[in-house]
């Protein structure tokens, strides 16, 4: 690829904080007290920022260590623990793509809806038509090369902070210290540790679906100007996103109570800001969160059609799917991601599926990817591998291990069901991976693979079953 189509630091800051910043950060507050108080939301704010930092460190140490993989996040599982790990990273973080897009979708025409009630709560027809439009619209706009749709996404991305920032000033203003204090832990004046517990644990999957894209960089690394400033931008976009998200849920629970804020339509942000400055605050948000969602859409399809294109090129996805176009962009893939977008964006008119039902199923898809990324990390910080023979690998380590801690974490917050619901999805790969080894003129599982397909099977045939009885619902 030439030099001049590869990506700068700019450009890859603005891809991660672009990917970040979609649509969860303009839900944040009512979210976020949903499941817990401020002090319990607090609690899930450190945990998380511990872990993700973590995640993000590891993710910049590997960049550096191991640059020759420049899938990435699926390159680290598959270098770390084979063919079929490395397969189902791939998978799971093309899945949470690509559902976080339809999540996307059906967000912006709820916003819309604000200016134009026709479109209701996002999941209509109407909403699904227009849906369709800018769905295609973006699938041209990449057709016609990654580096004119970043630079696309950096602009969009500049357009998404303003609205933001204003909230953050506004509410400054407006904080008031005895409602941020009041009912402080979430457990009517009467603190529970396992209540605390619970509540922290229900925030996970929130922190989670707005931080997911903080390896936006590393995905694209292949098509990095300078490979450190892969590391460069997850670092520097990470830290600003996340000091960001804690002012929104700080300051949201300075203005509105806990039961205030939980009841509050989506996008959240919106009406806490009408709470204080009135209708024109609500429309400025809601403009905000539209441009946020455009700019997350272009910036997701980027992040998803590169997935199968390189795993394809590595014999793990069909090689049809390493197909480029004449501009360099992924056509082959783009189409089959953005096909499979479009059939969900018509499922969710049928099964009436809301913004947070298809974030919670992103969210959980990709917890496998980012679990054996940190593994990865530790894994190699250990061994020495990639280090010069002195060299020392002590914070390398502790980066390792607080990553994989926080990955375990985050599988047992995601809850059974969701993991249930999540196998369902995984289990179609199985088919995709056999026909890329044969392909390749490979045996298709080792023996421990062959026990990781059969569970995998088994989990999405109890999931099956248990909502055809409707024990769990999708």
């Amino acid at each position: 690829m030439e030099s001049k189509n590869k990506l700068g630091l700019f450009s890859l800051t603005a891809l991660v904080v672009g990917a970040m910043i979609g649509g969860g950060a303009f839900s944040l507050p009512s979210d976020m007290a949903a499941s817990a108080g401020i002090g319990s939301v607090l609690v899930g704010w450190i945990i998380t920022a511990i872990g993700i930092v973590a995640l993000a460190l590891s993710y910049q140490n590997l960049s550096l260590r191991k640059p020759e993989l420049d899938g990435g996040i699926y390159s680290y599982a598959r270098a770390g623990f084979g063919e079929f790990i490395g397969f189902n990273s791939a998978w799971g973080y093309w899945i949470s793509a690509w559902l976080g897009n339809v999540a996307y979708a059906t967000l912006l025409f709820g916003a819309l809806s604000y200016f134009f009630p026709v479109f209701g709560k996002g999941n209509n027809l109407p909403s699904v038509i227009g849906a369709s439009i800018i769905l295609w619209t973006i699938h041209f706009l990449v057709l016609k090369g990654i580096k004119e749709a970043s630079l696309v996404n950096l602009v969009t991305t500049i357009a998404k902070l303003v609205p933001i920032f204003v909230f953050i000033a506004v509410m400054i203003v407006a904080f008031h210290s005895e409602v941020f204090f009041r009912d402080f832990w979430g457990t009517s004046g009467q603190f529970s540790w396992s209540q605390v517990k619970d509540q922290v644990a229900g925030t996970m999957l929130v922190t989670l679906w707005v931080f997911i894209g903080v390896e936006g960089a590393v995905v694209l690394s292949g098509r990095a100007r300078n490979r450190r400033d892969v590391g460069r931008a997850t670092v520097i976009g990470l830290v600003g996103t996340a000091v960001i998200y804690i002012l929104i849920t700080i300051l949201s629970f300075g203005v509105m109570s806990q039961a205030e804020l939980a009841k509050l339509d989506t996008p959240s942000l919106a009406y806490v800001m009408e709470r204080v400055v009135g209708s024109w605050g609500a429309a400025v948000i809601n403009l905000g969160l539209v441009v946020s969602l455009l700019g997350a859409l272009l910036g997701w399809t980027l992040l998803a059609a590169e997935i199968p294109y390189v795993a394809a090129g590595d014999h793990i996805f069909p090689k049809w799917l390493a197909k480029e176009n004449k501009n360099g962009a992924p056509s082959a893939s783009l189409w089959l991601t953005n096909g499979l977008i479009q059939l969900f964006i018509v499922i969710v008119l049928f099964a009436e599926s809301t913004y947070q039902a298809l974030y919670y199923m992103a969210s959980t898809a990709i917890l496998i990817p980012y679990l054996f990324s940190a593994l990865y990390q530790l894994k190699i910080a250990l061994k020495g591998d990639g280090y010069q023979a002195d060299e020392r690998r002590r914070k390398d380590i502790v980066y390792g291990i607080v990553a994989t801690l926080y990955s375990v974490w985050l599988v047992y917050a995601a809850g059974m069901s969701n993991l249930l619901m999540t196998a369902v999805l995984y289990t179609p790969g199985i088919l995709f991976y056999i026909r890329a080894r044969r392909e390749a003129k490979c045996r298709p599982f080792k023996t421990y693979e062959t026990v990781i397909a059969v569970m995998l099977a088994a989990a999405a045939a109890v999931a099956v079953y248990l909502m055809s009885k409707g024990v769990i619902a999708p």
